[in-house]
């Protein structure tokens, strides 16, 4: 316990001290952060629960200003430099019986299995039809920029919009109705991956990325989360898909 309260000290004297740090002039100022509750682990994740974590993930009592969605760098770039897009990567791994181009990077067909909705959904690449599937940031870009991304450099947040743990192919309906709406203002239709769904945000929300803290959480944002966990028994805290 001795170490596991050194690991929680370390981290949110690191989440304190980011927040706290000088932001540059074009950012929004620091938010002030109201640490967790003392005791539990968030380092690694490993085998930690989401609701363990979520105890653990720093309050912020306003949200800053200035989000713009153009701070996170172009759309869907090739941040792991295997040549193709982001979207490109999300929909392979997420549709069933992707047919890809001989460039083994462009999608042009697949079937969907909306995990928000349970809705399936035939993909077909084309410009009448590509934007009935599109690919959500399960924590939005808003969000994040709120949660403390404003303090992040730009190679920082452009790497976050393109992390794959945060990404969740699902239909352009749903995404557009979900929008840059936090947990305690949408929670997915399907009543079954609300787990995984609030699992997801608090993983990504704890290890947003390398060398960055912690992102914040609302207190209702919060009191939203652990009531669906409540009800998930030990779900992990564990990233998409």
């Amino acid at each position: 316990m001795t170490a596991v309260r050194a690991a929680v000290a370390a981290l949110l004297a690191a989440v304190v001290a980011a927040c706290g740090s000088s932001a540059p002039a074009t950012a929004a100022p620091p938010v002030t952060v109201r640490p967790g509750a003392p005791g539990m682990f968030v380092g690694g994740l490993d085998g930690a629960s989401a609701a363990a974590v979520l105890v653990v993930l720093p309050v912020r009592d306003r949200d800053p200003l200035g989000y713009r969605r153009e701070a996170f760098g172009p759309a869907w770039a090739d941040v792991d430099r295997n040549r193709c897009s982001t979207r490109d990567d999300v929909l392979r791994r997420d549709l069933d019986d992707p047919a890809v181009r001989a460039d083994g990077c462009t999608v042009e067909s697949g079937v969907l299995r909306d995990p928000y909705t349970g809705a399936e959904l035939t993909f077909t690449r084309g410009a009448a039809t590509s934007s009935a599937v599109q690919v959500d940031h399960v924590i939005s870009l808003a969000d994040a920029y709120r949660s403390g991304a404003n303090l992040w450099t730009d190679g920082q947040r452009l790497a976050f919009a393109n992390n794959p743990r945060n990404l969740l192919a699902t239909t352009g309906r749903t995404n557009q109705s979900k929008g840059d709406r936090r947990a305690d203002e949408w929670l997915p239709p399907r009543i079954e991956f609300r787990c995984r769904y609030a699992a997801i945000q608090v993983a990504v929300k704890a290890a947003p990325g390398p060398d960055v803290p912690p992102l914040t959480v609302s207190q209702p944002e919060r009191d939203a989360l652990a009531a669906v966990l409540a009800r998930c028994g030990g779900e992990p805290a564990k990233g998409a898909p």
